[in-house]
């Protein structure tokens, strides 16, 4: 029911309607000059918001909606580490956009504060964040409680990072490895990672169990939670379970390693006395000594991943046992990652091809 008043010299227009509780509520707005006015905006109201509870919606802060948004569906929803990710883009709103409503959140102001947050950040960090607002902007759209899409057609800009190499060639590689002392742990862990291509909390999860030294294998059964420090945890796929084949050399190495430190059966082995196990930051930092030590180009401790695959490719390992070591779900996986280096070896190969054709027997 709509009422219009005349209060001095605006009018005024008076929506009843019943809330979630089904009590009655009263949505008011003045300051016409003309009743026709009220009318046409009263009704353009009701035509926007049939239910007339998402009017009070748009009320809410858009940091307001977007907390409570993630706590209804990503908290259960996904893993801890990337439900962090959502807190984290709540933190920058808050900084971005303080207490603006929903209902005052234009295009203009979106890209504004968008553009603020790509002075100080990466492309990639911001198109993050924007897909994780836009998703829940676009929640309050279906809801009816904004009547478009402030997010439509943004412009995603940012710094962009410095490039640094994703893998090490052949050479630099074996020249880490000869030059890793790995009687320490975190030197250990980064020879680990280079000759086996397993992840930083595969590494780090490993116990004396998972290792069998007489058969030459490493088992990839569980991982490691260095970020929050809750334990063991799950691998990131089902198929990250698997057993990894090792050399002499690195069997070598782990038996010298558990000589000369005490490990228990059930612990992971690379966790100081005082309970203490490196995080991910920590060792690239000592990666990235080590590699400026040795006057090689700097990679991450995830390129040692990369760099793995990427010989084992160039050596004519197939893509299929590559996918396995490395715990890929699929061998989709595995072709998408390292597709350049299969293009180069599927030139070579058209070259042995030809040559084999060519000398073929008459």
């Amino acid at each position: 029911m709509v009422s219009y008043r005349k209060r001095g010299n605006a009018w005024q227009y008076e929506i009843s309607y019943k809330d979630h509780d089904g009590k009655y509520k009263k949505l008011r707005k003045s300051g016409f000059l003309l009743k026709s006015e009220a009318i046409l905006a009263a009704s353009k109201v009701q035509t926007e918001h049939p239910n007339l509870i998402t009017v009070k919606s748009g009320s809410e802060s858009l940091v307001s909606y977007y907390q409570r948004w993630i706590k209804v569906y990503k908290q259960n929803a996904v893993t801890p580490i990337t439900y962090n990710k959502y807190e984290n883009t709540a933190k920058h709103a808050i900084e971005l956009f303080g207490n603006l409503k929903l209902k005052d959140l234009t295009k203009l102001v979106y890209q504004e504060r968008l553009n603020k947050f790509a002075e100080t950040h990466a492309r990639r960090t911001v198109s993050c964040f924007h897909k994780q607002l836009r998703a829940c902007i676009l929640e309050a759209l279906d809801e009816k409680i904004i009547t478009s899409d402030p997010t439509r057609k943004a412009v995603i800009t940012g710094h962009e990072r410095p490039k640094v190499a994703k893998t090490l060639n052949y050479a630099d590689w074996a020249t880490l490895l000869a030059n890793l002392d790995t009687s320490q742990i975190g030197e250990m862990i980064i020879y680990l990672a280079a000759v086996t291509g397993m992840r930083y909390g595969e590494i780090v999860g490993l116990t004396m169990n998972d290792i069998d030294l007489d058969n030459h294998l490493i088992k990839v059964n569980k991982a490691w939670d260095y970020k929050y420090k809750t334990g063991f945890m799950k691998t990131k796929t089902h198929s990250s379970i698997r057993e990894i084949t090792i050399d002499h050399q690195t069997v070598q190495r782990l038996s010298d390693f558990e000589k000369s430190h005490s490990l228990s059966p059930h612990q992971p082995i690379f966790m100081t006395a005082n309970g203490h196990i490196f995080v991910s930051a920590e060792i690239n930092r000592l990666l990235t000594d080590k590699l400026t030590a040795l006057k090689i180009p700097r990679i991450t401790f995830h390129g040692l991943r990369h760099t793995h695959a990427s010989i084992l490719l160039y050596k004519g390992v197939s893509v299929l046992s590559v996918s396995r070591r490395l715990g890929h779900s699929n061998i989709t996986t595995t072709q998408s990652t390292y597709l350049h280096i299969i293009k180069e070896l599927e030139s070579q190969d058209q070259d042995k091809i030809i040559s084999i054709l060519e000398n073929r027997i008459k």
